[in-house]
């Protein structure tokens, strides 16, 4: 009986170390696989050169570049970008708005733009804002900047509207 439990024990012991080098086989053959997956960084060239009608989709691109080989640039500035930053800062700007507190609206979309510098919204509620603080020759530029985003907007009759008033003041002003 003892013979029969050390010999069980003795094969059960010898599957094991059958199964652990299997095991151990399989990880080489996977891992000699995969070296020829694997490339180096020196060994990777990257083609950065632009597509051929490149020039021809992008026209302005090519001001960008010169800009950014400028010598006397050295300082290379990154805008936030947040959206989300952006659209809080607007709705607390809309809260500010309809309880009329305007210079507080103003600086909620001004801080709007620089997380989000092309939203039309903002652009358009900074211009009320500008205009009802007294400041109408401020808010042209952003209902400009509101038009050229949406120029066909749900407020770009609005935008026009306003623009057309305020110019027409500035003319009247000059006059005096």
């Amino acid at each position: 009986m003892l013979f029969l439990v050390s010999s069980l024990r003795a094969l059960a012991f010898a599957q094991q170390e059958d199964t652990s080098q299997k095991e151990t086989q399989e990880q080489k053959d996977r891992n000699s696989n995969r070296e020829g997956e694997l490339s180096s960084s020196k060994d990777t060239r990257i083609d950065l050169t632009p597509p051929a009608d490149d020039a021809k989709k992008h026209p302005d691109s090519g001001a960008a570049i010169k800009d950014s080989e400028n010598p006397a640039s050295d300082v290379q500035e990154f805008q936030p970008w947040d959206p989300h930053k952006a659209a809080k800062d607007i709705e607390v700007g809309d809260y500010y708005y309809k309880r009329k507190n305007y210079r507080a609206a103003r600086e909620r979309y001004k801080e709007a733009l620089v997380y989000k510098p092309n939203d039309a919204i903002a652009n358009f509620r900074l211009a009320e804002c500008q205009e009802k603080t007294g400041k109408p020759a401020e808010a042209v530029p952003y209902y400009e900047a509101y038009l050229k985003i949406l120029p066909h907007g749900p407020l770009a009759l609005d935008a026009q509207k306003a623009l057309e008033r305020l110019k027409g003041s500035d003319v009247k002003e000059g006059a005096k």
